[in-house]
């Protein structure tokens, strides 16, 4: 008997396979990542114990001194472990000394291997970047290849090759990129002959740098074909202790010289350079041992992955790491290090997180009890025939006297499948399950099991008996689905709400019947989805949304208060007014910006003796409060002074004011002046606030500040008064914040272009408040900003 899906009756009742696919490729992502993560891990652990070795600290005193560094030199923890591993190469030690690595500082790593001079912004932002690029570095030529995808946007590099020294004193090209085979073939072995610029920049521990073509042609044999293909190029050694054995060439196909920046930036390679290239040596000789030599070459022929470990143990005898005393080629794959040498190394050095893996233990575990241990199946990634594949494998291990056998079994097509199955649905949250309607049996997958809360013993739910498990206001609605899908074939895609041990679980279903000839549902597939957080987060996104609008209606509310408070306590001339023989101009202009007002105020009154008032302030905050603390401010800094007060006294009053005021919290900014025109003298005393500006013939200056405190900041504050004699034609400026302050200009560099705007042509005839307003203002002002602008007439004008 055939049988065949019944075609939908309604549009998307088919499975989401879009969102599979999303799932799937974050599974990818998260895969490289976590390679990355693990060979990050991997370049910071060996320069820890670099440090460690060196220095005999702990490994937390390590872990500080590499922080520490970083911070100085201005690099990222990964850039100070690449330049750490690459300037440590211990010279010979003198009988009874332990090796002293060459160019060391005392903290036991080298201090001659950083730039001389700190790198500019945007080259340490790449110098960062390039860090963290050379952890998925793995052979020279990958380094090269990596270099130039570094270098071409930044500095227009069009082709890297890396040479090492022989030694016979000739260059082997060990790694290339932007060159042809052909050309790096017949460039891959070059002797030691002079006129050599990468062998010159070898010998003296020197860049070369070659800028001009037609000189260089002349005095030098120039690498590459053809020559002239590289019109500018740079020959940088590698910072090593010691002679350098490795030089990195730059090559453009453009003319030019490389700028101090460029010059900078390739310093700082080649000494990132340096630790990845130290990681391509040979793993150290081991002494020549018959047993050895016949276990590797029983491993040769072994056609599994398999290695042969002794355990390394510390100080008290625990296991922290173990040694590779034999390998097949396969385990090399595994270990990302195809084609390798691998006996004789650390089996941390190419897996440092597998101490966070179920492997590791499984080893100390076999190591200590004899018992054999097998793990789970996992995944891991190939690459045959240049294409990325994941492959699902499962490890044994196996105890031989005081050593392991560890073996991997790479498991059939079948297996992966269903293991990548397996994965999407724990990681999607989503499972299958399956009704037949014939038999009345039903099978559904672990994670749907996962999903219901529901004991696998307990078997699943038949198909009709789904809406007994959704809560009763959802029940009806899949009831009738179910009962469609039964009689009709019809598809069905929907949300219902389940109880569970965990709480409310929102699911969504998704069903399609399959019929027999007849066209009668015979079998019914489904798709089970948990989407408790999909829905969590919409219903915190309204109620964010909601609580958004409302908080925006209350601070609009409160604007408008503020704001007819505000013009209620400040109200404005509409033209200048003469006060005690001046002509004084005001204005005041709220925040464009935002929902709040702030508390900038002035004050320009005479006094009952005849002289002068003048106030600016300025009060922390905005809103009702800041309204009204600089009401409070405003009325009673006014009153004090009419009442005798002098002006520190004022100031000290105010201060007290505000430390018992309801909030408590309160601070504010002032600037107090009284003026006697009998003497022209003006007295003056500041809280916290900017100076005021006096322009007099022609020349413009602020004030010399008298010391003075925030008001509100300390229970003794200290305040002084200054004094100036203004002449006729005299113009001085009294000015809140807001007109000098515009982020992300700083405030000094707003009060210069204040004085500028104030002497500039014009700035002095009628009406030129409003002309310098225009010329400091931005388009939209985020504080308000508050002037008095003071002239002393001329004597024919007054």
């Amino acid at each position: 008997m055939t049988s065949e899906p019944v075609t939908p009756a309604e549009p998307g009742a088919a499975p989401d396979l879009v969102e599979l696919a999303k799932i799937v490729a974050r599974q990818r992502a998260e895969l490289d990542r976590l390679r990355d993560q693990a060979a990050t891990s991997a370049v910071v652990e060996r320069a820890k114990g670099a440090v460690m070795a060196l220095t005999g600290c702990s490994a937390d005193a390590a872990d500080e001194r590499l922080l520490q560094r970083a911070k100085a030199a201005r690099h990222t923890l990964l850039e100070e472990c690449w330049i750490t591993l690459g300037s440590l190469a211990p010279t010979a030690p003198a009988p009874g000394e332990a090796a002293e690595p060459v160019g060391t500082d005392s903290s036991g790593f080298g201090s001659d291997m950083l730039p001389e001079t700190a790198a500019p912004d945007d080259v340490a932002v790449a110098l960062a970047r390039l860090g963290q690029a050379l952890v998925r570095v793995m052979t020279p030529h990958d380094l090269a290849r990596c270099l130039l995808e570094h270098l071409a946007p930044d500095m227009a590099a069009d082709a890297v090759m890396i040479y090492a020294r022989r030694p016979d004193g000739g260059l082997e090209l060990i790694g290339h990129a932007g060159i042809d085979d052909q050309p790096a073939a017949q460039w891959s072995q070059v002797p030691p002959l002079s006129g050599i610029a990468a062998l010159e920049a070898l010998r003296t521990g020197e860049p070369r740098w070659l800028e001009d073509l037609a000189s260089d042609e002349r005095r030098d044999l120039l690498l590459g074909d053809p020559p002239e293909r590289w019109r500018s190029r740079a020959w940088l050694p590698v910072p090593a202790a010691g002679p350098a054995q490795v030089c990195i060439g730059v090559l453009r196909g453009r003319a030019g010289s490389f700028t101090p920046r460029d010059r900078a930036h390739l310093r700082g390679v080649t000494g990132l350079c340096a630790g990845r290239l130290r990681a391509f040596e040979a793993p150290p000789e081991r002494a020549d041992d018959a047993a050895t030599d016949a276990v590797q070459a029983l491993f040769d022929a072994l056609p599994i992955a398999a290695m042969l470990l002794t355990p390394l143990r510390d100080a008290s005898g625990e296991t922290e790491d173990f040694r590779v005393e034999a390998a097949t080629t396969r385990a090399g794959d595994l270990l990302g290090r195809p084609g390798e040498e691998l006996a004789g190394r650390r089996l941390l050095e190419f897996r440092p997180a597998l101490t966070e893996e179920p492997l590791w233990q499984g080893c100390l575990h076999a190591l200590t009890t004899g018992e054999p241990y097998e793990s789970e199946p996992f995944a891991h990634e190939e690459v045959v025939a240049g294409i990325a594949a994941l492959s699902t494998y499962s490890a044994g291990v196996a105890r031989l006297d005081d050593a392991l056998v560890v073996s991997w079994i790479r498991h059939g097509s079948s297996d992966r499948q269903e293991q990548r199955l397996a994965d999407l649905q724990r990681l999607g949250n989503l499972g299958w399950a399956n009704w037949n309607l014939a038999t009345q049996e039903a099978s559904w997958s672990t994670q749907v099991f996962a999903i219901f809360s529901r004991d696998p013993a307990h078997g699943p739910v038949r198909l009709t008996g789904l809406p007994e498990l959704a809560l009763p206001e959802d029940a009806p609605a899949l009831t009738r689905a179910v009962r469609a899908l039964v009689r009709e074939g019809r598809a069905f895609d929907l949300p219902f709400r389940v109880r569970t041990s965990g709480g409310i679980r929102h699911l969504r279903l998704v069903a399609e019947a399959v019929a027999d000839m007849h066209g009668t549902p015979v079998e019914v597939h489904g798709v089970v989805q948990d989407m408790t957080a999909r829905r969590r987060a919409e219903l915190a996104l309204v109620e964010s949304e909601q609580a958004i609008l409302t908080q925006h209606d209350v601070l609009q509310a409160e604007r408008t208060l503020a704001s007819r408070l505000q013009q209620a306590l400040l109200p404005q001339a509409n033209r200048p007014v003469h006060l005690a023989g001046l002509r004084v101009e005001v204005a005041y202009l709220p925040a464009q910006s935002g929902v709040h007002v702030g508390g900038d105020w002035f004050s320009a009154v005479e006094l009952p003796d005849g002289d002068a008032l003048l106030v600016v302030g300025d009060v922390a905050g905005h809103g009702v409060d800041a309204v009204a603390t600089m009401a409070q401010l405003r009325f009673t800094a006014k009153g004090m002074v009419i009442t005798g007060s002098s002006l520190t006294g004022a100031l000290a009053r105010l201060n007290t004011l505000l430390l018992h005021s309801r909030d408590s919290h309160a601070t504010a900014t002032m600037v107090l002046a009284r003026y006697a025109p009998r003497m022209r003298r003006l007295v003056w005393a500041q809280a916290g606030h900017p100076p005021p500006l006096l322009l007099r013939d022609g020349e413009v200056r602020y004030l010399s500040r008298p010391r003075g405190m925030l008001l509100g900041a300390t229970t003794a504050p200290v305040f002084e008064e200054a004094e100036c004699r203004l002449l006729p034609g005299d113009r001085l400026i009294l000015f809140t914040d807001g007109l000098v302050e515009h982020p992300p200009e700083s405030i000094d560099r707003g009060m210069e272009r204040l004085a500028d705007a104030v002497v500039a042509p014009h700035a002095d005839g009628s009406g030129s408040l409003g002309q310098l307003l225009a010329r400091m203002l931005p388009d939209e002002r985020r504080d308000d900003v508050c002037v008095v602008d003071v002239r002393v007439p001329r004597m024919r004008e007054m």
